[in-house]
């Protein structure tokens, strides 16, 4: 009988579901749910008296409106994946930031638009480079990470794609063409140089926009848009869509930088930062710090970056003059902010 018992008891536990703890994993849902948000507009060396009250106060009034886009979503339960999104896409329609409408000039005098987003609990993402005639390239990377096998389709192929896509709004190039873009164009032809050339340039300003939110489930996700460098030559790729560089989130973490993209390319920055909090334990704000204000500089590149951690945690550090950027805490403070203080 004792034996019968046992082998009852052996046959019951096998047939008992598994919970997630018995399987070594556990849900990221916070025990009392929290959302936070944290947007860039972009890094550089932008003088305060080069910047006119105007233009300031419109680039503050398109990034409270990416913020609201955003935080709408999280705040309704929506995804912390289609709140950078919705952020991204209110700053690529905006002609102040490089990405989307306000997108640079390459040296043909044309535009090459760049995105990625990536989805932390998954480890999903999607990226495209070069595309010229796709209003939202995040709306186009997400659709390459939702709808297509790959994560990265650059060039004529990714436009090739979008033309599957019915839902991707398409423009021509010169949609993008804005006359602030095209007189830096012209001064950076006459240097005969790209504008990432020389470190610390007056007005130097690495166009990127991006956002890194934490939803309800826990989950978190983060989204990188540009127009990349002014008179950029032969395709140039920079960090932005490029998953671990420019972006990216895990289950704990999420990351979206702004800077000289083959600095933040050689040392996978986007990466590193959340590497450091999930391997060597360091707090969000250390790891972010030491990266983009030591790594980078050592290295001889220059910018910041927006990261955003479990526990609704925020850093944005950088090393440059300024850095567009707002953001929302758990607690509903809301910021935002473009010089060092």
């Amino acid at each position: 009988m004792r034996t019968y018992v046992v082998l009852t008891a052996l046959v019951l536990g096998l047939a008992a579901p598994v919970t997630q703890a018995q399987q070594g994993e556990s849900s990221t849902t916070p025990a009392t749910p929290i959302t936070a948000l944290v947007i860039h507009g972009g890094a550089g060396y932008v003088a305060r008296d080069a910047l006119s009250t105007e233009d300031e106060n419109a680039a503050r009034a398109d990034l409270d409106a990416a913020l609201d886009a955003g935080n709408a979503i999280l705040s309704s339960g929506g995804t912390a994946l289609d709140a950078v999104e919705a952020a991204v896409q209110v700053l690529e329609e905006s002609p102040r930031f490089n990405a989307g409408k306000g997108a640079v000039f390459n040296a043909e005098g044309g535009h090459e638009l760049d995105a990625s987003i990536m989805a932390g609990h998954t480890r999903r993402a999607g990226a495209v480079a070069g595309v010229t005639t796709v209003r939202s390239p995040i709306a186009l990377a997400r659709a390459v990470m939702e709808h297509s096998p790959h994560v990265m389709l650059a060039g004529g192929g990714a436009e090739a794609f979008a033309d599957t896509r019915p839902e991707i709004e398409r423009v021509p190039n010169q949609w993008f063409d804005t006359h602030k873009r095209r007189r830096q164009l012209e001064a950076a032809q006459t240097k005969a140089q790209a504008r990432a050339d020389t470190s610390g340039e007056p007005g130097r300003y690495f166009g990127t926009v991006g956002a890194v939110a934490l939803d309800q489930r826990g989950h978190i996700a983060a989204a990188t848009s540009t127009g990349g460098m002014t008179n950029k030559k032969w395709g140039r790729v920079g960090d932005a869509p490029i998953i671990g560089a420019g972006t990216w989130a895990d289950d704990r973490c999420g990351v979206s930088g702004t800077g000289w993209g083959e600095f933040y390319i050689r040392n996978a920055v986007a990466h590193d930062i959340c590497a450091r909090v999930a391997y060597r334990g360091d707090s969000l704000a250390d790891a972010a710090q030491e990266v983009v204000n030591t790594i980078v500089p050592a290295a001889g590149g220059d910018g910041g970056a927006i990261a955003l951690d479990r526990d609704g945690n925020i850093a944005m550090p950088f090393n440059s003059g300024t850095m567009y950027r707002a953001w929302i805490k758990p607690d509903g403070n809301r910021g935002a902010a473009i010089f060092e203080d």
